[in-house]
C-alpha cells in the first residue's frame, strides 16, 4: 500500500468529520486510505481513540447531527457528576436525538428519541450536553435510586473555591424539581420523585451520600454534611465529612488517598484534634461500605449508644 500523505497537524490523533477534513485541504483519495478507520458515516481517525479524552472522542458524532447533545452516562463523565458504581463502556458514546431531528443510527452511538428543550443544553469544550439537571433527570431510569440520589447530591453540592474552578452549584434543587415537573410520563420518574426527597446540600462525594442513606436506613438519626465544629469558645474547627453534633461524634470517609504520607500525617493531627475537643471520631475506609455499608453502620451505631442515643428517644 502506497504510504499515504500525512494528515493536517489539527486532525491528527483524533476522530474528525469528512467535513472537517474538506475544510482543511484533504483530497477526498486520502480519506479512503487504509490508514484511516470508519467510525461511521462521515467520521474518520487515524489511529484508536480509546486513549482519547472524552470530549475529543465524542465531538464529530455530536458535529455530524444537527440539534442532538451529548446525554445519559456521556453527559454525566463530561460534567463530572458520579454515574453508576460499575463502570460503562467507554467506546459506546449516549446521544439525545430531539424529535423532528434528522434520523441517527451509528455505530458507537447509542440514541436517544426523546424531547429536549433548548434550555436543558449547556455546552463542555464546546460540545452540546445536557444540562446537570436535564442529565440526572435522564438517568433516572438507568440508575438505582442511592445512584440517582448520589449524582443529586453531587449537582447541588457547594463548590470549595480555594480546590475547584467553580465556586456555584452546578444546579439546585429547584431546577432537579422543575425537570420533574416539566416532563411528566418520562420513564424513570417515578424513581426521580423518591430520590430528589433524599438529596442534601453538602456531600462531597458519592460514598458519603450512601454511607448516609445507609445510617438512615438502619434507622440511626441523620447526620450533617460537612458542617464545621464549634467548639465552646465559639471557635470553627475542621468539618467531619458526616457529623452528628448533639451526640459530639464525626464521621470521616478515607478514600484511596488517605494512605498517601503527607494525608496521614493530617489524619493523625486530625484524630489529636477530635481528642482535644471531646468528640468521638469514626473512621470508615471502602472495606466497611461492603453490603450496604453493614460494617460502617455498626460502627457507627457503637459510637452513637456509647454517647447515649437510644432508638425512639
Amino acid at each position: 500500500m502506497k504510504t499515504a500523505r500525512r494528515l493536517p497537524v489539527e486532525l491528527r490523533g483524533r476522530p474528525f468529520t469528512i467535513a472537517e477534513a474538506r475544510d482543511a485541504g484533504v483530497p477526498a483519495k486520502r480519506l479512503r486510505h487504509g490508514s484511516l478507520t470508519s467510525l461511521g458515516r462521515g467520521i474518520r481517525t487515524e489511529r484508536a481513540t480509546a486513549q482519547l479524552p472524552l470530549s475529543a472522542r465524542v465531538r464529530p458524532f455530536i458535529e455530524v447531527n444537527e440539534r442532538c447533545a451529548a446525554s445519559h452516562f456521556t453527559a454525566a463523565e463530561l460534567l463530572a457528576l458520579p454515574g453508576r458504581l460499575r463502570k460503562e463502556r467507554t467506546d459506546m458514546h449516549h446521544i439525545i436525538r430531539p424529535e423532528g431531528a434528522a434520523h441517527l443510527d451509528r455505530p458507537h452511538v447509542i440514541v436517544h428519541r426523546m424531547k429536549l428543550y433548548e434550555d436543558e443544553v449547556t455546552t463542555v469544550d464546546g460540545i452540546p450536553v445536557t444540562t446537570p439537571e436535564r442529565t440526572w433527570l435522564d438517568m433516572a431510569e438507568l440508575l438505582s435510586v442511592d445512584e440517582l440520589v448520589a449524582m443529586g447530591d453531587s449537582c447541588v453540592r457547594v463548590p470549595r473555591p480555594d480546590l475547584e474552578s467553580r465556586d456555584m452549584p452546578l444546579c439546585g434543587l429547584a431546577d432537579l424539581q422543575r425537570m420533574i415537573d416539566r416532563h411528566k410520563g418520562k420513564r424513570g420518574l417515578r424513581k426521580a420523585k423518591e430520590a430528589i426527597q433524599l438529596i442534601r446540600v453538602g456531600s462531597d462525594s458519592p460514598q458519603e451520600t450512601l454511607l448516609r442513606l445507609a445510617i438512615v436506613r438502619a434507622g440511626l438519626p441523620e447526620p450533617e454534611l460537612n458542617v464545621p465544629i464549634i467548639d465552646d469558645d465559639g471557635l470553627r474547627h475542621h468539618e467531619p465529612d458526616l457529623s452528628f453534633r448533639k451526640y459530639r461524634i464525626g464521621v470521616e470517609y478515607e478514600g484511596e488517598h488517605h494512605g498517601e504520607e503527607g494525608q496521614i500525617v493530617r489524619d493523625i493531627a486530625r484524630s489529636e484534634k477530635y481528642d482535644a475537643l471531646g468528640w468521638t471520631e469514626v473512621r470508615v475506609s471502602k472495606r466497611h461500605m461492603l453490603n450496604d455499608a453493614q460494617s460502617a453502620v455498626a460502627k457507627i451505631r457503637r459510637a452513637l449508644v456509647q454517647a447515649g442515643w437510644r432508638k425512639g428517644h
